[in-house]
């Protein structure tokens, strides 16, 4: 490694120059150990990164009736699935529907049985 200069993200160019030099250390047989010149520079420019799409790529939250769907298709749940969570299955449809709030027993038991994070499914 030559130049261990960190410079700020600012622009597309900056950070597409940032991920190249992060992609050519990924790539390299043996990554920079921790405590060497070179992983503290590695460190610190993941870092950079993450900061920048943090900034510029935001990602919001999902919905909680996003989150139970994403669940099931990661699972392959069927409504059927659900009714130990919410209740009878047109209840079930009714959730999914947003037609019925969830609520606190079906967001515990949700979050316990489906592992959802329960700030996910309270969120508005």
């Amino acid at each position: 490694m030559t130049d261990l200069t960190l410079h700020p993200i600012r622009t597309e160019d900056d950070y597409r120059a940032a991920l190249a030099e992060a992609e050519r250390l990924f790539d390299l047989p043996q990554e920079p150990a921790p405590d060497s010149a070179e992983g503290a520079y590695f460190d610190a420019l993941v870092t950079l990164i993450e900061a920048y799409e943090r900034k510029h790529f935001a990602v919001d939250a999902p919905t909680p009736i996003d989150a139970i769907k994403f669940r099931m298709d990661q699972q392959g749940l069927t409504v059927a699935d659900l009714e130990p969570y919410i209740g009878a299955r047109n209840r079930v449809y009714e959730v999914l529907a947003g037609k019925r709030p969830l609520t606190l027993a079906m967001i515990r038991r949700l979050s316990a049985g489906l592992d959802i994070p329960a700030g996910v499914l309270v969120a508005a």
